[in-house]
């Protein structure tokens, strides 16, 4: 089975909370990891996304930590669309 990660670094600008983390996590740049594999037998190169993670802040009192942490695409995809529809302050 062919895999391969993808990394993508995305940004919040207002502070946010995700489905899967238990707190909230403050504005900034975040980096996106996800994987996927090859789905096989077709005649083109095709993937499907098996897993996806985000590094955050570890919570207090390791802050100086990063923990990934598996999230749902859909969750992130949510996450998006409210921090850009909210109010610039």
């Amino acid at each position: 089975m062919t895999m391969r990660s993808r990394r993508e670094t995305i940004t919040f600008k207002h502070p946010f909370q995700m489905r899967g983390i238990d707190r909230l996590l403050p504005a900034g740049n975040y980096e996106v990891i996800t994987d996927e594999e090859m789905i096989e037998g077709l005649s083109f190169a095709s993937f499907r996304r098996v897993a996806t993670m985000i590094m955050v802040p570890g919570a207090a009192p390791r802050s100086s930590t990063v923990e990934m942490v598996s999230i749902g695409s859909v969750d992130l995809a949510d996450a998006q669309r409210i921090d850009a529809s909210a109010p610039n302050d």
